[in-house]
C-alpha cells in the first residue's frame, strides 16, 4: 500500500471539517453527501447530531467505534446512531454515499450500529438525490426523493458483518493485529501467551468482552479480512485457503451466514452493483 503524502493528507483533513461544519450547520432535517477517499486513509474520529447511513458503492471501509469493527463491502451501508464517535478505515479506494436523517423522536442510548443490504431502489434514490443536493427547498421532485428514499431506508435488510471487539486493550490490540494480518495458524494458547494469562482465563474473559467464542470470532475476523481480497477479484479458493478454512466449502458456508450469499454470487453481483452506480 502506498503512503499518501502530506498533501494530499492535509488536503482531506480540510474537506472533513468543511464537510463536518457543513452538516452541522445546515436547518435541513435530511442532508446527502458524496466521497471517494483513497486506500490508506483513515478518516478521524467523529460524530454526529443526525443518523448517518454510510452506503459503500465500490471499495471496502472498516468502520471503528467503541462498541465493535464493521466491516461494510459494496452493496451494503453501515447505520450509525445519533451521537455514536466512529472513524472509517479506507481499505481499497471506495466511493462513499451517506443520508442523514434527524430522528423524530429520541433514539435509545444503547443503540447500536448495523449492516444493512442497499436495494436497487435504495440505490437509485440516493444517486438521484445527490444529483439534486443543490436544487431550492422548494424543488417537488427533490423533497419526494428524498421523502421515498427514507421510506425505503427504513425497510432495508440487516446483515450480520458486525465484528465486536473488546474492550480490553491489549485484547483489542491482538484481534486488531489479526485483522490487519490474518493467520490459518493462530491459536488461542498463542494469545492467553502473549496476556500472559491461562488458557481458561482467555476463553472466558474473550467471551465475556465479545459476546462469542475465540473460534467464532476468528472464523468471521477472516471472512472479514478476506473482502477487500475478493473485491480485488482474487480466486475464492485461494482467498479461502489463505484464510485458514480447511475447504472452500467451509469457507463458503460462513460468508453465506454473513452476506446471505456465496463468494462467487457476492463478486458478481458487487460488479453488476458498481456498475450501475457509476
Amino acid at each position: 500500500m502506498e503512503k499518501l503524502s502530506k498533501q494530499l493528507l492535509a488536503t482531506l483533513a480540510d474537506d472533513h471539517v468543511q464537510n463536518m461544519r457543513w452538516m452541522e450547520d445546515s436547518l435541513a432535517d435530511i442532508l446527502v453527501h458524496s466521497a471517494e477517499p483513497p486506500q490508506g486513509y483513515t478518516v478521524p474520529w467523529h460524530r454526529h447530531r443526525r443518523t448517518q447511513l454510510l452506503c459503500i458503492f465500490a471499495g471496502v471501509a472498516l468502520i471503528m467505534t467503541a462498541r465493535g469493527r464493521w466491516m461494510v463491502p459494496p452493496g451494503h451501508a453501515l447505520f450509525i446512531p445519533v451521537g455514536l464517535e466512529h472513524s472509517i478505515e479506507i481499505l481499497s479506494d471506495v466511493s462513499m454515499k451517506s443520508v442523514y436523517v434527524t430522528p423524530r423522536s429520541q433514539p435509545p442510548k444503547d443503540e447500536a450500529p448495523r449492516v444493512v443490504e442497499v436495494t436497487d431502489l435504495a440505490r437509485s434514490l440516493l444517486l438521484e438525490a445527490i444529483r439534486l443536493r443543490e436544487a431550492p427547498l422548494s424543488h417537488r421532485k427533490a423533497r419526494l426523493v428524498l421523502s421515498l428514499l427514507v421510506e425505503e431506508i427504513a425497510t432495508l435488510p440487516e446483515r450480520p458483518l458486525g465484528l465486536p471487539f473488546p474492550s480490553d486493550r491489549r485484547m483489542a490490540a491482538l484481534c486488531r493485529d489479526y485483522l490487519s494480518t490474518p493467520s490459518p495458524n493462530a491459536r488461542l494458547d498463542d494469545w492467553a501467551e502473549k496476556l500472559s494469562v491461562s488458557r481458561r482465563t482467555f476463553t472466558r474473559q474473550f467471551r465475556k468482552e465479545t459476546g462469542i467464542s475465540f473460534t467464532t470470532w476468528r472464523q468471521q475476523a477472516s471472512v472479514f479480512a478476506c473482502l477487500p481480497q475478493l473485491a480485488e477479484g482474487q480466486p475464492v479458493t485461494n482467498v479461502a485457503l489463505e484464510a485458514g478454512y480447511e475447504s472452500v466449502a467451509a469457507f463458503t458456508t460462513m460468508f453465506r451466514r454473513m452476506l446471505g450469499t456465496s463468494p462467487r454470487s457476492y463478486i458478481a453481483n458487487r460488479w453488476t452493483f458498481e456498475r450501475q452506480s457509476a
